[in-house]
């Protein structure tokens, strides 16, 4: 099987977003290296800086007024090999915990709600911290925001949750996200503070993303819609035709639509399960709640 084949086929699954967005984000890393090098070899630089103007996100607001897609496309741009590297295992590592909790529709939601919410806190500091003020106009790119959100979102979830790291061992991932946070507070009167401060942006949302979500509401609904709408756009599926069957068929629709009804879980039984979680760990949960769980992640 070709690579576009696989891409294609990556991209085709619906219950596959983690790999959807690690594969987005190493598709456009490799055809910006491709691309960088051919203007290179043909003295054309000025091309390539044009098109990275078209995808980074500006502070200058007078910028973002003429590139407002940037709020989203600089989420999906590396230019160093160890930086989309870290922020790619980042992802998969803290992507699954949200994945296999939350489900795929919840880990994109997040992802976006990151990459805007690292956008809102670099263009406002930028533009109201004096000093910051002389740097408007200097540019961000990177995942970070959005996988600080993940990491901070999986650490709120399941807080005492283990992970295994090299030499150090055994972490609960609560501390990597505060390590995480104070690491991006320490770099901000360092060589990159914008790059930080998109860090801290991905972490509040992240946080608030997770306690919005145990009080019944879930903020990434919006995020959802949008990406329903442009999936009809883009397929150019025909309207829905309503069709009059006999009254024959009604008593077998009825008991159907009885039947799917008992399946959704309510939102105060997943926060019940997820308090669980918290408290004792996944392996705690019953069968039916692991279930119940895993139905209110597809909803």
């Amino acid at each position: 099987m070709s690579l576009t084949q696989d891409i294609r086929e990556a991209f085709s699954r619906r219950d596959n977003a983690l790999n959807q967005l690690i594969i987005l984000n190493g598709l456009v890393f490799a055809v910006l290296i491709i691309l960088r090098a051919i203007f290179f070899i043909s003295q054309s630089d000025g091309v390539y800086v044009l098109i990275m103007r078209q995808l980074a996100l500006s502070s200058d607001g007078l910028v973002l007024l003429r590139h407002p897609w940037t709020l989203l496309t600089y989420a999906f741009v590396h230019e160093g090999f160890l930086h989309v590297l870290f922020n790619m295992l980042n992802l998969y590592w803290f992507g699954q915990i949200i994945r296999e909790y939350l489900g795929d529709r919840r880990l994109v939601s997040l992802y976006v709600l990151g990459a805007l919410a690292g956008a809102a806190f670099f263009l406002l500091a930028y533009n109201f911290i004096p000093v910051l003020r002389p740097g408007v106009g200097l540019p961000v790119i990177g995942a970070s925001a959005s996988v600080t959100a993940i990491i901070v979102a999986a650490a709120t979830l399941l807080p005492d949750y283990t992970f295994m790291l090299f030499i150090i061992g055994a972490v609960k991932i609560k501390w990597i996200a505060v390590a995480v946070v104070l690491i991006s507070l320490a770099g901000i009167n360092g060589g990159n503070p914008g790059g930080e401060i998109t860090h801290l942006g991905g972490a509040l949302i992240g946080f608030i993303f997770i306690k919005q979500m145990k009080a019944g509401r879930d903020m990434g609904q919006p995020v959802v819609a949008v990406g329903n709408w442009f999936s009809r756009l883009f397929q150019g599926r025909p309207a829905m035709k309503v069709t009059h069957r006999s009254t024959v068929a009604a008593p077998r629709a009825t008991a159907t639509a009885g039947k799917a009804g008992p399946s959704a879980t309510p939102p105060e039984e997943v926060d019940l399960i997820l308090d669980k979680i918290s408290r004792s760990g996944y392996e705690s949960l019953s069968k039916d709640e692991k279930q119940k769980l895993f139905r209110a992640s597809q909803q």
